[in-house]
């Protein structure tokens, strides 16, 4: 791992414990989540902000666990007391057959933000009711991986937080500030009143993105909308939105999904603030 490699993982976890004390009192204390997959399963661990119940892992995985919470900055030492060795069937059962690499982490989901919590970042995904967890697992990878700070999403209509979640994103889940609300067109008002431009992602009345973002003051925060397969933007959330752009596609298939939509949008704000963006 290089260095700045885990430079950015640091700061993105310490993106995802903030504010941790007013956090912690607004978390149900019944729920538990159950958490597969060495890289899931160690992000957790190595996330203070996570309360840890019991760990049910190989003696194999156990080992590959170690490796991986020091990759990342974690403390080992979080293991101990927590596991109990299991073998392959039995963890079987825990995951319920999904891929768990030998291991399953049963924790309580992390405490939920405000979205005020947020209003000090530069760059925010928000999902319009995206409800597929393959989906929005894979936008928590690629938000971690190309800079976002957090993601916003709706109580309802979202998923929750849930192994499958935790897997597809590969770790990223305890890397990056997540908020959910109950009314996003608020939430929405809330952005633009703190500074940022709302950009909606949608086929009609819009502009390309590379257009906006060419225009765009980089000292400015961006909050990025992004709608449901199929339905798209609501309208509430359209009429919120400061500009709406749309990604043009060379092929003969002109749409993508919304988890490869999101990663080539933010690939494409990640060259511009960097200065390799040109039209």
């Amino acid at each position: 791992m290089t260095k700045n490699r885990s430079q950015k993982q640091k700061k993105a976890r310490q993106a995802a414990q903030a504010n941790a004390a007013s956090r912690q009192k607004r978390r149900p204390q019944d729920d538990q989540a159950r958490i597969f997959g060495i890289h899931a399963v160690a992000s957790a661990i190595a996330n203070e902000e996570r309360e840890l119940i019991r760990l049910h892992a190989t003696t194999n995985a156990q080992a590959r666990l170690v490796d991986e919470i020091r990759k990342i900055g974690g403390n080992p030492a979080r293991l101990d007391g927590l596991v109990e060795t299991a073998n392959p069937k039995d963890i079987d059962l825990l995951a319920r057959d999904a891929v768990h690499q030998g291991a399953v982490l049963i924790a309580h989901p992390l405490p939920p933000l405000d979205i005020s919590d947020i209003f000090n970042h530069q760059l925010v995904v928000v999902l319009d009711q995206i409800t597929d967890p393959h989906n929005v697992g894979a936008i928590i990878r690629s938000c971690v991986a190309l800079g976002a700070e957090a993601i916003v999403m709706t109580g309802r209509h979202s998923p929750e937080e849930s192994g499958v979640l935790a897997k597809t994103a590969s770790g990223g889940l305890d890397m990056i500030s997540m908020v959910t609300v109950p009314n996003l067109a608020r939430a929405l008002d809330d952005l633009a009143d703190n500074g940022f431009d709302v950009i909606g992602f949608d086929s009609e009345e819009s502009q390309p993105f590379e257009t906006i973002i060419s225009e765009q003051d980089d000292k400015r925060p961006m909050a990025l909308i992004f709608g449901s397969e199929g339905k798209g933007l609501r309208r509430l959330s359209r009429e919120k939105c400061t500009a709406l752009a749309r990604l043009d596609m060379p092929g003969p298939i002109k749409s993508l999904n919304v988890s490869n939509a999101v990663a080539m949008t933010l690939y494409a704000v990640m060259l511009k603030r960097q200065g390799l963006f040109t039209r």
